[in-house]
């Protein structure tokens, strides 16, 4: 993650999520910065996902859920997910790029 209106992204420990997708369903995890544990599921329809999500705040142990949509967009490196994302604390946006592993 390199951005959020939800809380100042770390540069140094960002949230870092692992994505799968298999037959247009979509799930995985994320951890770092702000968030002890998370997991996610849902769909992609071409360059759209749909998620609901659940994770663990590190600081307070409090248990958040909600739901997104991101758009895939090109990025210099890659790819990057502009993700707008609703929580009982209203709605908020955040930007992820991807970061390849070195194979």
């Amino acid at each position: 993650m390199v951005s959020s209106t939800a809380s100042e992204v770390d540069p140094a420990s960002p949230t870092v999520f692992d994505y799968h997708e298999r037959d247009g369903m979509v799930w995985g995890e994320y951890e770092g910065d702000t968030v002890r544990i998370g997991r996610f599921v849902g769909t992609r329809e071409e360059r759209r996902i749909s998620i609901r999500f659940t994770h663990v705040v590190d600081a307070t142990g409090e248990v958040v859920g909600g739901a997104a949509a991101s758009r895939i967009e090109p990025h210099a490196d890659g790819l990057r997910l502009v993700e707008d994302f609703r929580t009982a604390d209203g709605d908020q946006v955040s930007v992820c790029v991807e970061v390849r592993s070195a194979t």
